[in-house]
């Protein structure tokens, strides 16, 4: 796979370009190759990872979550003596 550097972006372009990343949670680079591929009439849904639309689903709790998770799970952490006898 080839790389390209695109010098001379103007301010506006630059910004709506890093406001869609932010939008769509992506990096720069995926997204301005979605948005080239799109331009282009090429099918971008061919190499288009759709798990990571739900990484934001996996794995992340809130604090409170947590905390909860730690709550209930400490007596897990706590070693009974009368277990190892």
């Amino acid at each position: 796979m080839t790389s390209i550097t695109i010098h001379g972006l103007n301010d506006p372009l630059d910004r709506l370009i890093r406001e869609k990343a932010h939008q769509d949670k992506t990096s720069l680079n995926k997204t301005i190759k979605k948005l080239l591929s799109e331009a282009l009439g090429l099918n971008a849904s061919e190499t288009y990872n759709y798990k990571e639309d739900f990484l934001d689903l996996c794995g992340i709790w809130g604090v409170g979550e947590g905390n909860e998770f730690i709550a209930n799970t400490k007596e897990f952490s706590e070693v009974n003596e009368e277990d190892w006898k």
